[in-house]
């Protein structure tokens, strides 16, 4: 076993419990925090630190559940400020009704080329970042950005509004009656 695989095994049988103590003072939630410290110690200890010692480990992993609970908390907030300004809770459809984009939007998008669209739809509607429409698309996250304010410029023209990448979409959705 490599000393990584050591101090990671020790870490969890002895401290796993403070470890989920402090998540649970950052989440509030059994069960998040758990996950938490789970997805901690895989970015942790996947990464193969040369982390030493169980003390050593134990602070790293505890930067990493704050800094992941910090950004998720930061993600969660950004897609919850974009859905209202899209669109106020009242107004969303239920889970079983279909729904389509605003007939303005839909025509625009399908005037993009298919990688810019790609990358404008998965940033706003699937809420992924630069990084992870990169991974996706097997494009640079350099390319993703300039797609990306490509897209917004055309969809600016064609929809006579002007979008930053900083500002919500006002994609407009409908419920379709079936």
């Amino acid at each position: 076993m490599n000393p990584w695989q050591d101090v990671a095994n020790e870490l969890v049988s002895r401290r796993y419990g403070a470890l989920v103590g402090y998540a649970l003072l950052l989440t509030r939630n059994r069960h998040d925090a758990e996950e938490l410290v789970q997805e901690a110690l895989i970015s942790t200890f996947t990464k193969h630190r040369r982390l030493d010692s169980v003390p050593a480990a134990e602070s790293y992993v505890r930067r990493a559940i704050a800094s992941r609970f910090v950004d998720s908390t930061r993600s969660r907030s950004r897609r919850l400020r974009r859905e209202r300004a899209v669109a106020p809770f009242e107004s969303v459809p239920g889970p079983d009704a279909s729904v389509e984009p605003d007939p303005a939007l839909a025509a625009a998008l399908a005037e993009l080329a298919p990688r810019v669209r790609a990358c404008v739809v998965l940033r706003y509607l699937a809420d992924q970042s630069n990084a992870e429409i990169a991974h996706v698309l097997g494009i640079a996250e350099s390319t993703v950005r300039g797609n990306v304010r490509d897209g917004l410029a055309a969809l600016g023209a064609a929809l006579g509004t002007t979008l930053t990448d900083d500002e919500p979409t006002g994609v407009v959705v409908k419920e379709v009656k079936a």
